[in-house]
This record gives C-alpha cells, sequence and structure tokens, in this order.
C-alpha cells in the first residue's frame, strides 16, 4: 500500500464523526421528510421542533464540504483524535443549531406572508432570491469562502487554543465561518420550503462545491447570478418559490407539526 493511500485512510478515520453524523443527518431526513403537518403557530414547542429538525439538515447539508478542514484539524490532534474530532463536530453543528432561532422568526413570517396573498409572497420571494444574489458577489462572501477553502491560518489561531473546551471552540469558530459563508443560501429555504428534499440536495451541492472545487469562488458567483435571474423570473414564474406562492404549505414552521416515526 502506497503512503498516500495510507494517509487517505487515517484521514479518513480521524474524520469519521463528521462523516458519520453527516451520513445519518441524510438518511433521517429521507425518511421522516414527509412527515411535516400543516404550518402552525409561533409556539415554544413550535420552535423546539423547528430547531430540531434544521440542526439535523444543517449537519447534513454542511458538514460534507466541512470534512477536509476537519481532516487538516485532525492532522493537528496529536493524541485521542476521535473523542476531539466528536467535540469539534459538535462546536460546529452548534453554531447552526443557533442559527436556527433567527430562521424560525422568518419561517413564522414566511407562512404568514404565504397566506395573506400571492402577490406578496411573491414580492418576498424575489427579495430573497436578490438578497442571496447580492451577497453571493460580494466581498464579504469571498472573505469568508476564503477562510473555508485555505483555513491554514485557522489552524494556526486553533493551535493556541487552550483548555478542555479547545476542540469545541475550534468547531463553532469555523462553523461561525461557514454561517458566514451561507447564511444567505439558507434564506432560500424561506422560498422553496425546508422540507424539500429537492432543495435541500441542490443547495447542499452549491455550498460543497464552492468549498471544495478548484474553481469554487467562480460556483459562488455562478450562484449569485443565478438567484438575481430567479428574483426577476419568479414575478412570470411564481412556482419557482413554491412555499410562498402557493399558500405556505411547504412552510418551515409547519416543523412544529411534524410526526415522527
Amino acid at each position: 500500500m502506497t503512503r498516500t493511500a495510507v494517509t487517505v485512510r487515517r484521514t479518513g478515520r480521524h474524520t469519521g464523526p463528521v462523516l458519520v453524523t453527516a451520513a445519518a443527518a441524510w438518511v433521517w431526513l429521507a425518511l421522516h421528510g414527509g412527515g411535516m403537518g400543516s404550518p402552525t403557530t409561533a409556539g415554544a414547542g413550535d420552535l423546539l421542533a423547528f430547531v430540531g429538525v434544521w440542526t439535523v439538515m444543517m449537519a447534513a447539508m454542511m458538514l460534507p464540504g466541512t470534512a477536509p478542514v476537519a481532516s487538516l484539524y485532525a492532522r493537528t490532534v496529536t493524541a485521542h483524535r476521535a473523542p476531539r474530532m466528536i467535540a469539534f463536530t459538535v462546536g460546529y453543528v452548534l453554531v447552526w443549531a443557533a442559527a436556527g432561532l433567527p430562521a424560525y422568526a422568518l419561517a413564522v413570517s414566511a407562512d404568514r406572508v404565504a397566506t395573506a396573498h400571492a402577490t406578496t409572497g411573491t414580492a418576498v420571494a424575489s427579495a430573497l432570491f436578490a438578497v442571496n444574489g447580492v451577497y453571493q458577489l460580494s466581498n464579504l462572501k469571498d472573505r469568508c469562502l476564503a477562510k473555508c477553502r485555505s483555513p491554514i491560518g485557522l489552524m494556526l489561531r486553533y493551535a493556541s487554543y487552550r483548555g478542555p473546551t479547545r476542540h469545541l471552540r475550534a468547531g463553532a469558530h469555523h462553523g461561525a465561518y461557514c454561517l458566514g459563508c451561507c447564511w444567505s443560501l439558507m434564506l432560500l429555504f424561506a422560498a422553496f420550503g425546508v422540507m424539500n428534499l429537492w432543495a435541500m440536495v441542490g443547495l447542499a451541492t452549491v455550498v460543497a462545491a464552492e468549498k471544495r472545487m478548484p474553481g469554487g469562488f467562480l460556483v459562488a458567483r455562478a450562484a449569485g447570478v443565478a438567484s438575481l435571474t430567479l428574483a426577476v423570473a419568479v414575478f412570470w414564474v411564481p412556482a419557482l418559490a413554491p412555499n410562498l406562492t402557493s399558500g405556505g404549505m411547504g412552510g418551515m414552521s409547519g416543523l412544529g407539526g411534524m410526526h415522527v416515526g
């Protein structure tokens, strides 16, 4: 066996918690994604249910693109790699779980808009597409994406972390950069519907391509241009934003009425 093959094999073993978590999340979504009830009101139970499912979604979508960074981080850990990589993964996922709180507020607003008037829903969908398009073409997007694509500087920072929460903090810090990179793409779930598996796969593919392909910055710009195009096209084809133009029955806040199992 060649040295390269051995290195790849060891790297895969050390980043196992990241990939296993992502795979388990995708399996759960595939099995339970169709169990969503109709939109509900903004109650505490709905919020907890939403954040729970949102966290599973983000783990499924974001962790595969994070595997190379986790692999690099694993090489800086000299002992007890498995539990420390679990802590890194938990820290990363917690950041995206926290993002579920503003996402829920947007979800409730989206359902109310969708049930109020179709024209209003179309206008809001156009605004969401436009916000994503502009951000995808912005310098801030480029800076955050650069950190996700080439995190050597972050590794040096993480090496200075001390204490029992070191690996949890490292995962959370990297998660914050990924949130800064991809938050506008996640806004599009308000237009597509949060349990739209096709939307999950499509957006996850964009995220992974941005982070891992040699032309990742071009992918980000192409996604921005496509989103700006949708911002105009949705006025002629409202079905491009089914969650906001079809009464909200695929709405994000409907997760509060999910029946699992």
